[in-house]
């Protein structure tokens, strides 16, 4: 089936629908850790250059408009690392991930404050076994600007959850990143047809400046 015809069957099924962007927002950096972005110290990582400047970008649009700015964070505990479950036994290099080694800490290329929210997580939803969900409710969030890596692992994870949650995922298009392009592009088409909107990054800085 050729994607002419991937298009046409999805958009029957109404899965071409598009929910928008609510009115008070939080951007969300998902394990942008220097354990994912940087391929010399760590074999798990990938090549996020382009995606940090981006996410750059979108920092610095949403504090004008004091958004909150969320980050996630991989790490486990340094010794059994009974915190990671079955997923460590399936991705045995996460076991390097280990609270307090300069794997967990948030890429220095980016522009994170002291101020920002780390959320430290054990699996790949952002969701998952953390306070995310309490955090944004209390904050009165309706919609979640999710950037980040990996898309085909926590990125869409996080998505899937937090449409499921009743937040409207936001996926700006240049923010997300993969280590390959095959799982990326699959799952970009995916999350948009199924769980969030896809959108360039110049609408999300666009729908910032409206706010």
């Amino acid at each position: 089936m050729n994607q002419e015809d991937i298009n046409a069957v999805y958009k029957r099924a109404g899965l071409t629908h598009q929910l928008g962007f609510g009115q008070c927002p939080a951007l969300l950096a998902v394990d942008m850790q220097i354990g994912f972005t940087d391929p010399e110290k760590s074999e798990i990582a990938g090549n996020f250059e382009s995606q940090i400047e981006t996410i750059n970008k979108l920092i610095s649009a949403a504090r004008a408009k004091e958004t909150p700015v969320i980050f996630t964070a991989i790490a486990y505990e340094p010794e059994k690392q009974a915190d990671g479950g079955l997923w460590i036994s399936k991705i045995p290099t996460l076991r390097r991930i280990v609270r307090g080694s300069e794997l967990v800490e948030i890429d220095p290329r980016l522009k994170s404050d002291p101020e920002d929210l780390i959320i430290y997580k054990n699996f790949a939803s952002a969701f998952f076994g953390t306070t995310l969900y309490s955090i944004l409710s209390a904050k009165g969030i309706d919609t979640l600007i999710i950037t980040g890596c990996t898309t085909s692992g926590c990125i869409r994870a996080t998505v899937v959850d937090a449409i499921s949650y009743g937040f409207r995922p936001i996926i700006p298009l240049e923010a997300i990143g993969d280590r390959a392009h095959k799982p990326h592009e699959a799952n970009i088409f995916d999350m948009n047809a199924k769980y969030g909107d896809v959108v360039g990054v110049d609408v999300a800085l666009n729908y910032f400046r409206n706010l």
